[in-house]
């Protein structure tokens, strides 16, 4: 999400939609599958 900078100063929002909130845990889960990725790699780097 990005600040909404306007005359009075930046402010940024509070209150997400539905859809945000959907589109954050969506990137959220995205990063969690990379770092276990990254993790099964380590594993196996290991066991060699």
């Amino acid at each position: 999400m990005e600040n909404c900078c306007t005359t009075d100063g930046c402010s940024v929002r509070q209150f997400l939609t539905k859809e945000e909130k959907i589109e954050k845990l969506q990137e959220y889960k995205k990063a969690l599958e990379t770092e276990v990725k990254a993790v099964q790699e380590k594993i196996n780097d290991i066991k060699r």
